[in-house]
C-alpha cells in the first residue's frame, strides 16, 4: 500500500496553530515522524485563504526538505498554487490534485508531462460528485483520455473514486468499490487513492468504520491512501491485509514493518 502521510494540514487544528505562531519545529517533527513511519508521500496543505496560500505552502516545503527526503503531495484545490509550488521541491512528488472542474488538468497536465511527477485525479466534474459507478466512470474517461494526449502513462495517475460519508449512502460503500474495481480492470498499472477518514465523518467511534473500509477498499484494488501513518492499529491492518490478500510474499513486509515499530506493542 502507497501511503500518503496527511498530518501536514492546516485544516487540522494543532498545524493550523503552529502555522499561524510560525512555529517551524513542529512542522519538522511531523515530517520526521511521518518519514519514519514510512509513507510514501509527505503531504503538505497550508489550508489558509488563497492570498496566503503560496507563502504557506512555500514555508512548510522548505520545513519538510530540511528533515526528510520523502517525495512531497503538493496539496491544494487551486490547480495553479500546486504548478507553482513545484520548483520548491527538491523531487519529484504527487500534484494532489486535478478532475474534470474547470482547466485543473490543462493547468497541471502540460507541465508535469515530461517529468517523473505524478498526480491524483478526483473523479468529479463541473456538474458536482457523479451519484452514479457509470457517470464517475465517465469523469474517468474523460481524464484519461487528456493524459494520453499528454503522453502521461497510467501508473504515474492516482484515481481517487471520491469516498463519502457512510452515513448517507444508500448502499454502503458499493458505489467506491465498483468503481475501483472497474478502473483497475480497465488499466491495470493505474494507482487508485482514497481518503479513508471521508468515509466516517458525523459517525461514532470512527476507527472501526476507517478500518472496515481500508480492508474492503483493498481488496477491491485501492493501492494508496491517504491516512495518519503515526496510528499504529492502521499500519498493522494495512500490512496484515496485504498478507491476506496474497501481496506480501512469505509476510516479508509485515514481519519487517513489525520489528521497525511501526505496529504491534
Amino acid at each position: 500500500m502507497i501511503i500518503v502521510g496527511e498530518k501536514i494540514n492546516g485544516s487540522i487544528p494543532a498545524v493550523a496553530k503552529a502555522i499561524a505562531a510560525k512555529d517551524g519545529d513542529f512542522i519538522r517533527r511531523l515530517a520526521e515522524k511521518q518519514t519514519k513511519a514510512g509513507v510514501a508521500f509527505i503531504d503538505v496543505c497550508a489550508s489558509v485563504p488563497g492570498e496566503q496560500e503560496m507563502e504557506v505552502l512555500g514555508w512548510l516545503i522548505g520545513l519538510v526538505q530540511e528533515v526528510s527526503d520523502i517525495p512531497l503531495s503538493i496539496d491544494s484545490p487551486n490547480a495553479a498554487h500546486c504548478v507553482q509550488a513545484i520548483p520548491l521541491c527538491k523531487k519529484p512528488g504527487l500534484i494532489n490534485s486535478v478532475s474534470g472542474e474547470g482547466d485543473k488538468v490543462q493547468q497541471v497536465f502540460p507541465v508535469i508531462a515530461d517529468t517523473p511527477w505524478q498526480c491524483i485525479a478526483l473523479l468529479c466534474d463541473d456538474r458536482g460528485i457523479p451519484k452514479t459507478v457509470e457517470k464517475r466512470l465517465g469523469v474517468f474517461n474523460e481524464l484519461m483520455k487528456q493524459a494520453a494526449a499528454y503522453k502521461i502513462a497510467p501508473n504515474r495517475l492516482y484515481i481517487d473514486p471520491l469516498v463519502e460519508m457512510l452515513c448517507t449512502a444508500d448502499e454502503g460503500i458499493a458505489l467506491v468499490t465498483t468503481t475501483v474495481q472497474k478502473v483497475k480492470e480497465q488499466y491495470e498499472d493505474i494507482h487508485v487513492i482514497g481518503a479513508a477518514s471521508n468515509v466516517s465523518f458525523n459517525l461514532p467511534a470512527r476507527k472501526y468504520v476507517n478500518q472496515g473500509f481500508i480492508i474492503l477498499a483493498m481488496q477491491a484494488g485501492m493501492d494508496s491512501v491517504i491516512l495518519d501513518p503515526l496510528n499504529k492499529d492502521i499500519q498493522g491492518l494495512i500490512h496484515a491485509t496485504e498478507a491476506l490478500l496474497g501481496q506480501d510474499d512469505f509476510c516479508i513486509a509485515y514481519i519487517g514493518a513489525f520489528r521497525a515499530g511501526r505496529f504491534g506493542t
